[in-house]
């Protein structure tokens, strides 16, 4: 009998909802025999918007819920208000081991919320981060916080380093990872009190690659593998890194077509230039895992099309076939002993 391993999706949250995350969900079951979808949400709805696919029956399920938490809704007051809500429904299923992964495109808030309040923490973390992959020179790089924890102590800083190193090693395949925190010069000296208080004990880590730190133009050279920065760092890093990679896809695409010379040279170099600007795809990555939880909650962008959600489905694969939360618990533990 096969061996699934179950992927809950919320098919209601996004700003392409349900339409892109269905037609990412079919992609998903299409390229994975491994993956059973739990594609969560109104049930008529999702019917109807299936029936233009095939698909393997038994890789791909309904589960109803009637609710919706919308984006600009409180967080915490959704999560408890709306019981029969896809976010909710999908995270009880992993509370429950039912699902051994959540991706939503929703609420980024009622996401966090959620996966802290209805998955639970594993013991022993102290706050669960955020951790996207993102596109560099030489590879990708994780950046850890990117939007869950905006007042942050030294010591969360410290088991963000871990768990990014843990999901670095296992799930991306870079051995004995480069470790850095974002500050504003290379010396040690600099940066604000965060920063500061951290770095010293960063060094003392044996089981970190702790390489110092790493100002934000160094990031995208991939000088360290994993990013390590409070929320509102982290945040505004990724932001502005995919504007200023969007701006300058548009500018090259414009640039290209702005004569006939142009355009002759355009054909030449649009291999290259695609593959090259594929490797910069955000959604080529997947989406953002929140470490430190219980079971995998995924959080893809609001934006998501099919392409994104179906890579964050898969994503789900390695981190369960590494048993990422066992390695996690397994490091926290042997910290805290």
């Amino acid at each position: 009998m096969q061996e699934y391993i179950r992927v809950a999706v919320d098919a209601m949250g996004g700003d392409h909802a349900p339409d892109e995350i269905v037609k990412g969900a079919v992609d998903a079951v299409l390229s994975r025999k491994e993956i059973r979808v739990l594609l969560i949400g109104q049930k008529e709805l999702l019917e109807e918007k299936l029936k233009p696919y095939t698909f393997p029956g038994e890789q791909l399920e309904i589960v109803q819920a009637s609710q919706v938490i919308e984006t600009a809704e409180p967080p915490v007051a959704a999560i408890r208000s709306k019981k029969d809500s896809s976010i909710v429904v999908g995270m009880k299923l992993v509370k429950n081991g039912e699902a051994d992964a959540f991706v939503s495109a929703g609420s980024s808030g009622a996401v966090l919320v959620g996966g802290q309040v209805l998955v639970g923490r594993i013991k022993g973390v102290e706050r669960p981060p955020l951790a996207p992959l993102i596109p560099t020179k030489t590879g990708v790089s994780l950046l850890i916080d990117c939007g869950a924890n905006v007042d942050a102590r030294p010591s969360h800083l410290v088991q963000f380093a871990r768990m990014g190193s843990i999901y670095m090693e296992h799930v991306v395949g870079i051995k004995n990872p480069r470790v850095a925190i974002v500050n504003i010069g290379a010396e040690e000296e600099k940066g604000n009190a965060l920063v500061k208080e951290t770095f010293p004990l960063l060094k003392e880590c044996r089981d970190l690659n702790f390489i110092g730190s790493i100002e934000a133009r160094d990031i995208p050279h991939g000088y360290a593998d994993v990013i390590v920065c409070e929320a509102f760092v982290g945040n505004v890093i990724l932001k502005l890194y995919e504007g200023v990679g969007a701006v300058l896809i548009d500018k090259i695409k414009g640039g290209m077509m702005s004569s006939l010379r142009s355009k002759l040279g355009a054909l030449l170099v649009k291999p290259a230039l695609k593959q090259t600007v594929k490797s910069f795809d955000a959604s080529e990555y997947g989406g953002a895992p929140l470490l430190g939880l219980k079971g995998l909650v995924v959080k893809t962008h609001g934006s998501s099309k099919a392409k994104e959600v179906k890579n964050s489905i898969i994503q789900c694969v390695t981190f369960q076939e590494q048993h990422i939360n066992d390695k996690i618990k397994e490091n926290i533990l042997r910290e805290d002993g």
